[in-house]
């Protein structure tokens, strides 16, 4: 009897997939990442409930005046005037505080205002800078004009003037008095919606660090 072997052919054995693992998130990426899904929640949060969130560690905020009088409350208007925001496109730093917040939240609508950085305070000093020296409007082209004013809070140069209003120092108060309100040009490239918020497409409210941009377009 004739038998027959049939041999089956070899099995292909198909080549180890080579999986490409993404590299594991370091400690600093993961606090990073939980820190900004915790930020977008507070300000979701913040919005829901009529308010707005403020970043803890912002201690200066630069405020654009960006709309006029027309249909004005008499109440906003002394607001902005307490602001020393008394003309469209005027500028002015102040300190992060719960009363200045309250003060904002009331004339939202008329004004934009975010986080400047050491580049925008230089640029607005330096390039727009006046200060109060006898109730006259002096330009600031002269060290000698902020030592005749600020010399008694040891401030006695631009540079120094700089760094108390940057840092919030302990002599901000005085030294942000001693500025005049920045009279800044209207905006290369125009605004969106003046009416509108930030948030929406538009132009009012908390630009945060944008503000830095917005600044560079006017100055």
């Amino acid at each position: 009897m004739n038998m027959f072997l049939f041999q089956s052919p070899p099995l292909a054995i198909p080549p180890l997939l080579s999986l490409s693992l993404s590299p594991a998130l370091s400690e600093d990426q993961v606090k990073r990442k939980r820190k900004d899904k915790e930020l977008i929640r507070l300000k979701r949060e913040a919005k829901l409930k009529g308010g707005f969130y403020v970043n803890p560690e912002a201690k200066l905020l630069f405020i654009i005046r960006i709309r006029g009088i027309n249909a004005m409350h008499p109440k906003t208007r002394k607001i902005l005037q307490l602001l020393r925001l008394r003309q469209i496109f005027n500028g002015v730093f102040l300190k992060v505080n719960k009363a200045t917040m309250n003060m904002l939240h009331k004339v939202e609508p008329y004004v934009t205002y975010g986080y400047p950085n050491l580049k925008s305070v230089k640029e607005l000093v330096y390039k727009r800078g006046f200060g109060k020296l006898n109730n006259q409007r002096i330009p600031l082209t002269d060290n000698s004009i902020v030592e005749e004013a600020l010399g008694k809070y040891g401030i006695i140069c631009v540079e120094d003037l700089i760094h108390e209003i940057m840092t919030v120092g302990p002599h901000f108060k005085e030294a942000n008095n001693f500025l005049w309100p920045f009279k800044l040009s209207a905006p290369s490239g125009g605004l969106k919606k003046k009416r509108n918020h930030y948030v929406e497409g538009g132009d009012a409210g908390n630009r945060e660090d944008k503000i830095n941009e917005l600044i560079r377009r006017m100055n």
